[in-house]
């Protein structure tokens, strides 16, 4: 069972996130509601995947342009270089796509998630 770390500034979005997590047979094993709190989350429980939004608040207030979530796939990938990220944003436009690759993520699925979408990105690394 693959051990994930959700994170996203919305309580509901990570119920979502949670939900699908169990249907694919993951586990979430911890959960952050911003940039900082995911680097630090995953210093602490080393999970197989990262789920991550790429626009996120704190205290109701956007952080930079879309890059707080960018920033945290950098930082991540930094401390472990095989770390497994899907990004989950409502951020669909290509741009946002290349960027978040670019930065070290391994797959992108476009909020409001697509069951089959999830899946299929999950998969990828349940196998693994």
């Amino acid at each position: 069972m693959k051990s994930v770390l959700v994170v996203d500034d919305s309580k509901f979005m990570r119920s979502v996130i949670r939900y699908q997590v169990a249907k694919n047979g993951g586990t979430v094993v911890a959960e952050a509601d911003c940039s900082n709190a995911a680097v630090e989350q995953y210093k602490l429980v080393k999970p197989d995947l990262v789920t991550m939004d790429i626009t996120m608040t704190v205290d109701g207030h956007t952080i930079g342009r879309s890059s707080n979530g960018i920033d945290a796939i950098k930082q991540i990938r930094a401390i472990d270089p095989n770390a497994n990220i899907i990004v989950v944003s409502s951020m669909g436009q290509q741009c946002y796509i290349i960027e978040a690759i670019e930065a070290g993520a391994r797959d992108f699925v476009v909020k409001p998630i697509i069951e089959e979408k999830f899946s299929e990105a999950f998969q990828k690394f349940a196998l693994n």
